[in-house]
């Protein structure tokens, strides 16, 4: 799922990522989800929804699949898994997220604390920046915001973010809550990287440290037939 604040970017723009885990023999499909403000809240979602459940109609198993996004894009990510668990279908076998934008209210101490060094935002403009998307939803809904969900029953995470992030606390404060409610939980803190770092992967080192880990460990979760196929990767940038 790439990000890009629900209202930016595409499959084509986070092709870098996509790429990698096809390399890497991943089967990828990056949907184009509707963007705001012309299709805001929930329209990202029920894409997203839509496109899992088309390829679980497709002949896909559940546990061969799995999830990746970055930014909104992380947390259009969880959303899907909140409305799948909802609705009673089988969920994906994992899920790496990049940065996850996690709190659309924008209430993360990093928002103030690494106002000064994230390279990417100013903080003050994140939760005016997510009304393109939310319209006149409530910024705390759990399907808009995943930090404010019941986490409980959702596959193993992997959450990589920046230090220096303002959205750093989006990721900490998701895994805390997560682990709190049983889920499996990797999360690394990585120093002196951007926002969506990932996408630059042809000149950071880390970028492909940190997509290298991200293909391990989906590929450990997913279920393999015996044939050798890797699983299908749902969103990922693109």
């Amino acid at each position: 799922m790439h990000g890009g604040g629900y209202f930016g970017c595409s499959a084509e723009t986070h092709r870098p990522i996509t790429v990698w885990f096809a390399l890497r023999g991943f089967r990828v499909f990056s949907p184009n989800y509707r963007l705001a403000p012309e299709n805001p809240f929930p329209a990202a979602v029920d894409d997203a929804v839509a496109t899992y459940r088309g390829l679980l109609a497709n002949g896909q198993s559940a546990q061969r699949l799995v999830v990746a996004g970055d930014s909104a894009g992380g947390g259009l990510a969880l959303s899907l898994m909140l409305a799948l668990r909802a609705a009673g279908t089988p969920l994906p076998a994992a899920a790496a997220l990049f940065s996850p934008w996690t709190d659309l209210a924008a209430t993360g101490e990093s928002i103030r604390t690494n106002a000064a060094r994230c390279a990417m935002f100013n903080g003050e403009d994140i939760g005016p920046s997510a009304r393109y998307y939310l319209g006149t939803a409530d910024p705390r809904n759990p399907l808009a915001s995943p930090l404010y969900a019941d986490l409980s029953g959702l596959p193993p995470l992997l959450i990589h973010v920046g230090a220096d992030e303002t959205l750093r606390d989006d990721s900490t404060r998701l895994a805390k809550k997560a682990r709190a409610a049983g889920v499996s939980i990797e999360l690394k803190i990585w120093p002196v990287v951007p926002h969506a770092w990932q996408l630059a992967l042809l000149i950071l080192p880390e970028a492909r440290q940190s997509l290298q880990e991200s293909s391990e460990f989906l590929c450990n979760h997913a279920a393999v037939e015996s044939s050798g196929g890797s699983g299908i990767g749902l969103g990922q940038h693109a």
